[in-house]
């Protein structure tokens, strides 16, 4: 089994806005790897993301599978131009200032 290595102060990636809520437990411990390796948050999130997503072997066969068939194409990681807005898990409250004016 490989382990998971965190470079102390290797905090320079392009990063893509990925809203969620986490355990009250995992987030002190996150914060505390944060410390012991001089890195920003969201480096160790990726770090421990990458390093699950490398773990799980039937994930990496789909993975393979998806780039090798020309019938199924892999979700595409990056956002399409102008799709800056974060969707979120709740509808879109009506905004009530311009509902009323026509």
């Amino acid at each position: 089994m490989s382990k998971l290595k965190i470079e102390h102060g290797a905090s320079k990636i392009n990063l893509v806005l990925l809203k969620t809520n986490i355990e009250d437990g995992i987030s002190s411990d996150i914060d505390l790897m944060c410390q012991w390796s001089n890195n920003d948050r969201k480096y160790i999130v990726n770090e421990l993301l990458r390093f699950a997503l490398a773990q799980n072997e039937d994930f990496l066969k789909y993975k393979a599978e998806l780039m090798t068939s020309p019938a199924r194409s892999p979700v595409n990681a990056k956002p399409a131009q102008g799709a800056g807005k974060v969707l979120s898990d709740f509808p879109a409250k009506p905004d009530s200032t311009s509902a009323n004016h026509s």
